[in-house]
């Protein structure tokens, strides 16, 4: 009778953990004991240092509320900026050929693309004959034409007073009084926006001016 090898005799272990992990398994480590936690790393995929923190926002001092900084252009001043001096050009002529220079200096003003209304004209001695035509119909009809400024104004140096600034003033000194040139030089200055021509003596006229104007 041939011999049946004997079955291997199972042993229930006593109930708890085992005392071997299964196979494939590591056995847990310890939990760390907490403390503060350390910085956090940088996110992988994302460029260039850790961003610092924010800084803390001090308080305003005696309660004053803390104004942003503006990282615009300063604001100019409030005060009120004084008006460019015009240029001013010498055409040297006497007091006879001065109120033809003027004409000259007219029409190059008007080929170079200066408007007719951004002209005054004017005379210290004989008037212009524009002037002396259109008063002829009266005041009235004079100024109205100076007021609508839709050409060029002749005007006299008596009444130059009354007339309003314009862009280009040209002077004829074609007068031979330096009373009337000194008086009516400053006034031409004024009404000028960007540029003043005189036609007439230069040592007279840089007497008036000054210098080397």
């Amino acid at each position: 009778m041939p011999l049946i090898p004997e079955e291997p005799q199972i042993h229930e272990s006593a109930q708890g953990p085992r005392a071997t992990p299964a196979s494939g398994r590591t056995a847990p480590t310890p939990r760390p004991v907490p403390g503060p936690r350390p910085a956090a790393p940088p996110r992988p995929g994302r460029p260039g240092p850790v961003r610092p923190a924010p800084p803390v926002q001090r308080a305003p001092r005696d309660g004053v509320a803390a104004q942003p900084e503006s990282s615009g252009p300063a604001a100019p001043a409030a005060s009120a900026q004084t008006p460019a001096t015009p240029q001013v050009q010498l055409i040297p002529a006497s007091a006879e050929g001065a109120l033809d220079a003027a004409e000259e200096a007219v029409d190059l003003l008007l080929d170079s693309g200066r408007a007719p209304d951004e002209v005054l004209v004017i005379t210290t001695g004989e008037q212009h004959p524009w002037a002396t035509h259109e008063l002829s119909f009266g005041e009235t009809s004079y100024w109205a034409q100076h007021d609508a400024r839709d050409d060029v104004f002749y005007a006299d140096a008596a009444v130059v007073g009354r007339a309003t600034s314009r862009p280009v003033v040209v002077v004829a000194l074609n007068g031979d009084s330096d009373a009337v040139a000194a008086a009516v030089l400053p006034l031409a200055l004024g009404r000028a926006g960007t540029l003043l021509i005189v036609c007439g003596d230069p040592q007279r006229i840089n007497a008036v001016l000054g210098a080397g104007v």
